[in-house]
């Protein structure tokens, strides 16, 4: 299984990339996970991410790429993988596909969990509330939803002319939003490849 989690933050990605890699066999890979420990690693790549992040702003996309190739080219050696944040722009999705084909370990499909923003909202602030992470603040996740509509948005439409996108309402139970997912997936082309 090669398959992309694109969603807002906060709609769940994570949890359903671990539900989804357990149920796969394969490896979940988080972008921001995978970005936080460059930065807690210091050096001047991790100073430039820690910027980026305590601003709410992207990562620059070389950074991202230079971070995610190795996770990702070992996990597609391993059985697959479930990508979560990445590619979070049309620039880093053009660059993975390429390579992606190159290795021949194309996506087989691209799941978009999507939610209101207030709903959004109210869960980022109660995960900071619980001693989450520092860079939930209310400011923050404002600026963080508008990123995602104006930059990541876009790749809604191209994974759905690729025919490998899944839409998901993020907004119910973690265990509807996987059924919903696993019926999404069983309804697409069984060779996968686009």
């Amino acid at each position: 299984m090669r398959l992309l989690l694109l969603a807002p933050p906060g709609a769940g990605k994570g949890t359903q990339g671990d539900r989804l890699a357990a149920r796969y066999g394969v490896r979940h890979i988080a972008a921001g996970d995978l970005l936080r420990a460059e930065a807690q690693a210091g050096g001047p790549l991790g100073a430039e991410i820690a910027a980026c992040q305590a601003r709410g702003d992207l990562v620059p996309d070389h950074v991202v790429l230079d971070v995610m190739t190795p996770a990702v080219v070992e996990a597609a050696a391993h059985g697959g993988y479930i990508l979560d944040g990445f590619p979070r722009n049309l620039p880093q999705a053009l660059a993975a596909a390429e390579l992606a084909a190159r290795l021949g370990v194309t996506l087989q499909a691209a799941v978009y969990l999507h939610a209101p923003d207030d709903v959004l909202t109210r869960r980022l602030l109660g995960r900071a509330g619980q001693g989450g992470r520092t860079d939930d603040t209310a400011d923050v996740i404002r600026h963080r939803l508008q990123l995602f509509a104006e930059t990541t948005g876009p790749l809604v439409p191209y994974y759905a002319e690729r025919g490998i996108l899944v839409e998901v309402n993020a907004d119910q139970s973690p265990d509807a939003v996987t059924a919903d997912i696993e019926a999404g997936l069983s309804k697409l082309s069984p060779a996968g490849d686009a």
